[in-house]
């Protein structure tokens, strides 16, 4: 019989040492950034009740959810995503807030993937979301140099694709199909599973706009990518959509970004809250995407606040086996010295510690009964000085 106490679940993970430093590091720079730019951080619980992750547009998949019942048997669920529970935020203790609100957050999402080995059903994310303001074109830039600055925390390998969700929905939308079609297209075009895609189309039309969506995962790369999908199909709310990208694309290509930047018209992320402009960032060395994000202007309407947003998320834990990995990650720090009491006087050998510690010195307390133990563990450990504290305090180099 398995031992489950001796385990953790699947998908989750003890962090040891270096593991836990690296992690530390990405979540301070981004923060960091985070607050350099105005944001103020805000936590949201880990649980919530179920009704927030099911609404208009705010469906996630009942088989990712991991759900508990509270002390009066209500539906409660570990949190998936922090964009939802921040917009709910926003729109209650915040209501009376002045706009645009500027907020960060750095917290656990924890998604089901039982059918996927390997990937983390617990993931640290820190994000943004800015909510309200007047011109959300500026918004977007905004929210779009803020995710270039933190992919570039880590070096110059990264690139930013861009795209608009609207692309997609107006698409389905003129075949007329029910949600449940509409989300197995998704998912096809999220996983760029061409033959699948094209035998679930066919059994739907033959025109120019399945046609289209056949395509959609390969419409991705440079510039070249507006006019492939123009030629495509086109009306004129595709259109509007397709120039919406396009501006952005220049703008930020007019920053510097140009080799940094890609189009893809075919993020179709599955939230369902995204209303307009999309986007992914990548490190070189990680397969998944790093950072996801977007404007979602209807979410909050849904608490009863009428207001667009924008934001971002970033997986700290893949940055930080990233680092892991490329042996950059920070080291735990040797102790500056050890302190040894001698019999009669360990307690004010962690009083002399408590002093060394305040002026900023790291230490250890030997927990051993004689010195020449405590000497062998501080050579042990690389630790060079000891203090021995008895009728008066002395100190050896080891």
């Amino acid at each position: 019989m398995r031992r489950y106490d001796l385990i953790t679940p699947e998908g989750t993970r003890d962090l040891l040492f270096e593991e836990c430093l690296a992690r530390r590091t990405v979540e301070n720079k981004l923060t960091a950034l985070f607050r350099s730019f105005g944001y103020s951080e805000v936590v949201t619980p880990g649980m919530e009740f179920y009704e927030l992750f099911h609404g208009t547009s705010r469906t996630f998949r009942q088989e990712s959810l991991f759900k508990l019942t509270d002390a009066k048997n209500r539906l409660v669920i570990l949190r998936p995503d922090n964009t939802v529970p921040i917009a709910r935020l926003a729109s209650t203790r915040l209501k009376d807030e002045d706009l645009p609100l500027r907020l960060y957050y750095d917290q656990l999402v924890f998604e089901n993937h039982a059918l996927l080995k390997g990937r983390s059903n617990e993931i640290m994310q820190a994000g943004i979301e800015l909510i309200g303001g007047e011109n959300t074109k500026r918004a977007d830039y905004e929210a779009l140099c803020i995710a270039v600055d933190a992919l570039s925390c880590w070096g110059k390998d990264f690139r930013l694709e861009i795209g608009h969700i609207g692309y997609f929905k107006e698409l389905v939308r003129k075949l007329n199909i029910d949600s449940r079609t509409e989300e197995e297209i998704r998912l096809l075009i999220n996983a760029k599973n061409y033959p699948a895609l094209n035998d679930l189309l066919d059994g739907i039309a033959d025109n120019e706009i399945t046609d289209t969506l056949k395509k959609l995962p390969g419409l991705f790369g440079g510039e070249d990518v507006f006019e492939k999908a123009a030629a495509l199909y086109t009306d004129e709310k595709i259109k509007s959509i397709l120039d919406n990208v396009k501006v952005v694309y220049e703008r930020l290509a007019s920053l510097g970004y140009k080799d940094k930047i890609i189009v893809d018209l075919g993020i179709v992320r599955h939230t369902d809250y995204y209303t307009g402009i999309v986007f992914k960032g990548y490190l070189t060395g990680i397969g998944d995407s790093i950072l996801k994000g977007g404007r979602y202007d209807g979410l909050l309407s849904e608490f009863g606040r009428e207001c667009p947003a924008v934001g971002f998320g970033v997986n700290c834990d893949a940055i930080a086996t990233y680092i892991c990995k490329l042996g950059e990650a920070p080291t735990p720090k040797t102790p500056d010295c050890m302190i040894y009491g001698e019999k009669g006087h360990v307690v004010e050998a962690l009083a002399y510690a408590q002093t060394l510690v305040r002026e900023g010195m790291t230490v250890e307390n030997s927990l051993f009964s004689n010195l020449e133990d405590t000497k062998k563990n501080a050579a042990d450990k690389g630790i060079h000085k000891i203090f021995i504290v008895g009728d008066e305090i002395t100190h050896i180099e080891v």
